[in-house]
Formats: structure tokens, sequence, C-alpha cells
């Protein structure tokens, strides 16, 4: 599933990247919060996976505050960034004469920074939220299943919800995936059978 969220995510980013009719404020967000969601999973996945094939669960202090760190940050961030997708879509519903007047370039960066703007300013208090919660007793196989959920399931199914419904996307997926083939053979200097 890790490779899954990682792959489509990647996939997502190269499609807008690379097809010039995908460089609306629309997929820059969608971009960002795809990049986000690589960082998300990416945070937890390769150490849950590592403990799972060494069969350990030690975690240095430093280690583990690293990971709640950015664990939160890019939590938080994905949390933003649907925000600004939700003002950018409300604006092209409600306003579509006016969408590249508001939706401007500098507007959609200045939007992304006070994304991670925002997050300095809340990230104590969710650094807060956090320790209280842990206080609390919970079933460790519900807490695990519902880790899985929230940090792997959601960004796996992210660039699928956004984008296979999308004839933009798909489109530029086709572009990508249907790479030419070049006749020939592919060591040089042998020859093909007749």
């Amino acid at each position: 599933m890790y490779l899954i969220t990682v792959f489509g995510n990647l996939l997502l980013i190269l499609a807008v990247s690379s097809d010039s009719h995908l460089h609306t404020p629309m997929y820059f967000f969608l971009a960002n919060l795809s990049f986000v969601d690589i960082c998300f999973t990416s945070t937890t996945i390769p150490k849950m996976l590592w403990n799972i094939q060494t069969q350990s669960k030690v975690i240095t202090y430093a280690g583990c505050i690293t990971q709640m760190y950015f664990f939160t940050l890019f939590a938080v961030l994905d949390v933003f960034l649907l925000s600004v997708m939700a003002y950018d879509w409300y604006v092209a519903i409600c306003h579509p004469l006016n969408y590249m007047v508001f939706m401007n370039p500098l507007l959609c960066g200045l939007l992304v920074m006070a994304s991670w703007i925002m997050f300095v300013c809340l990230f104590y208090c969710t650094m807060l939220g956090v320790y209280l919660s842990s206080a609390a007793p919970q079933s460790s196989h519900a807490s695990a299943i519902a880790s899985v959920m929230y940090t792997v399931v959601t960004p796996m199914l992210n660039p699928f919800i956004y984008s296979l419904r999308n004839r933009d996307i798909k489109r530029a997926l086709k572009r990508i995936v249907r790479v030419p083939v070049i006749p020939g053979p592919i060591v040089p200097g042998l020859k093909k059978c007749p």
C-alpha cells in the first residue's frame, strides 16, 4: 500500500508538471497535496515496515520526537491544502467568470505559503492535543487499525479520488504512459533475427 501511495502521488505530480494544460490553480494545489501526502506517509511507514521486518518496536527519543514533528507538520499541511482547494473550488463554482482574476499565480503562491505559516502558528496546539490524547486508555489493536487507515489508506486514495474522474488528468497520464518504442535492437551491434 505504501508503494501504491508513493507511486500514485508521484504519477499525479508528473502528470501535472509535464502537461502545460494542467498549469492551473486547481492542479497546482493538487500537485502540492500529492507531495505532502508522500511526505506524510514517509514519516511513519518506512519505520513501521522496518519494525515489522526486524520484529523490534524500539525507537530513540530523538527519533520519536522527529517523527512526531514531521507527522504533525504534514498532517496539518494536508488540512490547510484541502482548505485552500475548497476555496479554489468555491471561486470556480460561484464566480466562474472571475476565476482567473481571483486565482492568479501570485495568490496561489501566497495561499500555499499561508498554509505553511498557519502550520507554524498551530503546531504547538496540535502537539498538545497529541500528548493529551495519548494519556487516555485505548485498545492498541484499534489504535493500530486507525493509524494505518489514516496514514496509508487516505493518502493512497487521494490521487484516485481527485484525478481518475478528471478528463484532463487522464489525458496527461495517457501521454506519460505511452512512451514511443524505438524499433531496432536494444543492444548495439546485435542484429534482429530474420
